[in-house]
């Protein structure tokens, strides 16, 4: 899109804040105006907009707005029924990653070392015991743990949730989505843990370049739901 306006501001609402370009309220795709519960979260999205598109007239793009975008997905999707964002965050309990282990030794033992504290974690601090397994056929998991695993889910606002629904497909994991959430992990060891069996392929059959760029586009994703997280709980 042109870029049509000059400036971005924050905007002080009755109920938050909003965002207002050259004094004109932000308004989402979907029509109503951007509500944020946090000056900070709003100074950030009136940042991405002071600098999409360079200055008026210019070409701005929807990748220059990540933050805006995500809280549009909050505000107009979420929040009117938070519950099946709820349900498609928490299925990916049921598949967890972490619960994976490769049939090799040496990766084995990586993924032994690395991720079975974020399963330890998630036992103790959330009261969802995981079940292992080795190679891809897949295990069931406990009910309870599953039922825990949502509650978890459950407890995060609009914004929050949005967050997640970055996070958690990026990650392939829950326990480590919600690890992010409850700051046990950053995102950059969150993609970390995350991708451990590429690297350790790639240490032995060398970078492939497709899916080096997956990678990248999902650190990224990781890198803006913790920025979101953060922002969302900031004073």
């Amino acid at each position: 899109m042109k870029r049509f306006w000059d400036d971005a501001a924050v905007a002080e609402l009755p109920d938050g804040f909003g965002v207002a370009l050259d004094g004109r309220p932000l308004r989402l795709p979907g029509g109503g105006g951007l509500r944020l519960p946090r000056r900070s979260l709003a100074e950030a999205v009136a940042e991405e907009w002071r600098r999409a598109g360079g200055t008026r007239g210019g070409e701005a793009s929807l990748e220059e707005l990540p933050l805006t975008r995500l809280i549009g997905t909050a505000q107009d999707r979420i929040a009117p029924d938070p519950a099946p964002s709820v349900e498609a965050i928490a299925a990916y309990g049921a598949t967890d990653l972490l619960c994976y282990r490769a049939t090799e030794r040496a990766l084995a033992e990586k993924q032994a070392r690395d991720w079975q504290p974020l399963l330890d974690w998630a036992a103790l601090e959330l009261d969802a015991l995981l079940r292992v397994t080795t190679g891809l056929m897949p295990v069931d998991q406990d009910p309870a743990s599953l039922a825990a695993l949502r509650r978890a889910v459950v407890a995060h606002t609009p914004l929050e949730l949005a967050a997640l629904g970055v996070a958690v497909p990026a990650l392939g994991s829950l326990v480590l989505g919600l690890a992010l959430s409850r700051g046990r992990l950053d995102a950059a060891e969150a993609h970390r843990l995350a991708t451990l069996d590429e690297a350790h392929q790639e240490a032995f059959w060398g970078v492939d370049a497709e899916a080096a760029a997956r990678r990248v586009r999902a650190a990224a994703d990781v890198a803006l739901a913790d920025r979101l997280l953060h922002l969302a709980r900031a004073a």
